[in-house]
């Protein structure tokens, strides 16, 4: 299960992922204390339901906008303008950032009713700085979604793909959400950050949540009856996969079985070293109420990493799973670099490290827990696993990569197994 991408994908998703893709922002990213002048909860309950959509076909990845519009009802199943292409859907009252209409993309299939929810990389804000866009490693999609944009994304990972012959969802229904909110699709809060440098303050909608809800509308109505349901994505896209995997696994009244791949967004128990930056991010987007929402989700405001075994408890039958490399060098500076003194990359790496361990304890305690985690890989400094191709996800001791542990989390009939690559000395230096 080895896709060897070509140059000009590796330049295209390089220049996509290692800018934007870490879950958090660039070295300024934390809110001062005069950042914001005022803040308030975004529009929408979090159950809102939405009644309506506007759907138009991309057409071919090279095309530069729709080509085809509509509006439709989303009580029952729509019939698709086209198979095996992304179309567009805009549910009414989503919006991104800067308060354009926020969209998602749905490749149909005619052979399958199973469906695969990829949720978009991109970084993360929470101040002036970097959700203005001013510095190198801010947020995602600041001006909105083009139309164009899967010409971009529809290729980050092997999943997406109809073309890649190995691919264990190429015939399913496949869902791309994109993101334009900086919150790890999972953000409530309307904020308006002041400049520094005293010039127009910054309203940023931080609409997450909300727009996955929407998105949740939608698929609940289309996809009545689905027999594999797998939600994934990567880094921001990763964390968001999980943060809002009860949404989707309650709001989706069909479903048979259900799959989690978190690619690069674990979230460690808060009784190590990643409890500053649950705090933060908790209070940064007002999460705390939409974790409420969770039976007996207030109690994840002590430990937001007992998520996981929360999940595990609420769907027994569920196969979870979370994915991410022993040196990932991007997740874990964001992780630890703003909290901690003298974040040498040494010390960033045995924060992570140290976390692992308490993760990886707290899954081989449950049965439906899984984690697959290889050593060290040379590209994206070791970042989102399941991008561009398996190349380099091998776990050689094991005869393991990510293409068979997909298959692996996929198989109900397989035991779900754990792997964690040994320490590689020398890899990397």
């Amino acid at each position: 299960m080895h896709l060897v991408p070509s140059a000009r994908a590796v330049a295209t998703l390089s220049a996509l992922v290692l800018l934007p893709a870490c879950l958090y922002p660039g070295h300024d990213g934390l809110v001062s204390d005069t950042a914001t002048a005022s803040e308030s909860s975004t529009t929408g309950e979090s159950s809102t339901s939405t009644t309506a959509a506007t759907t138009s076909t991309t057409g071919d990845a090279s095309e530069s906008d729709g080509t085809t519009d509509a509006t439709t009802t989303t009580g029952e199943p729509e019939e698709p303008e086209a198979y095996n292409t992304w179309l567009k859907r805009e549910p009414p009252g989503a919006v991104c950032s800067n308060g354009s209409q926020y969209k998602f993309f749905v490749n149909f299939s005619e052979t399958s009713n199973n469906l695969l929810i990829y949720l978009e990389p991109g970084g993360a804000c929470w101040d002036y700085e970097t959700c203005s866009g001013k510095t190198s490693l801010g947020a995602a999609n600041p001006d909105g979604i083009p139309d164009s944009h899967m010409s971009q994304w529809g290729t980050l990972s092997p999943l997406l793909r109809r073309d890649v012959v190995d691919s264990q969802t190429k015939d399913w229904n496949l869902v791309f959400i994109p993101y334009c909110t900086g919150d790890v699709h999972t953000g409530n809060k309307v904020m308006t950050y002041d400049d520094p440098d005293g010039g127009e303050p910054l309203t940023y909608r931080h609409n997450g949540h909300n727009n996955i809800m929407a998105t949740i509308d939608y698929l609940n109505a289309q996809f009545p009856a689905v027999d594999k349901m797998m939600v994934t994505g990567c880094s921001a896209g990763g964390a968001g996969s999980i943060i809002n995997y009860y949404f989707f696994r309650n709001g989706m009244n069909g479903v048979d079985r259900s799959y989690l791949l978190n690619d690069s967004g674990p979230i460690f128990p808060s009784g190590g070293w990643s409890k500053p930056l649950h705090t933060k991010i908790r209070e940064s987007w007002d999460v705390d109420p939409i974790l409420e929402t969770i039976p007996e989700g207030a109690v994840l405001k002590q430990d937001f990493g007992d998520l996981n075994v929360m999940l595990s408890s609420m769907f027994p039958e569920d196969r979870l799973s979370t994915v991410y490399f022993k040196r990932d060098y991007n997740y874990s500076r964001y992780s630890y670099e703003r909290f901690y003194p003298d974040p040498t990359k040494d010390k960033i790496l045995k924060y992570w490290s140290e976390d692992t361990a308490l993760l990886t304890e707290m899954y081989d305690e449950q049965d439906n827990l899984a984690y697959y985690i290889p050593y060290w890989r040379a590209f994206n400094d070791s970042h989102c696993a399941g991008i561009l191709s398996y190349e380099g996800t091998e776990i050689q001791e094991m005869d393991m990569d990510l293409g068979l542990f997909i298959d692996q989390l996929l198989d109900d009939e397989a035991p779900l197994e754990s792997y964690e690559e040994s320490e590689q000395p020398g890899e990397d230096l």
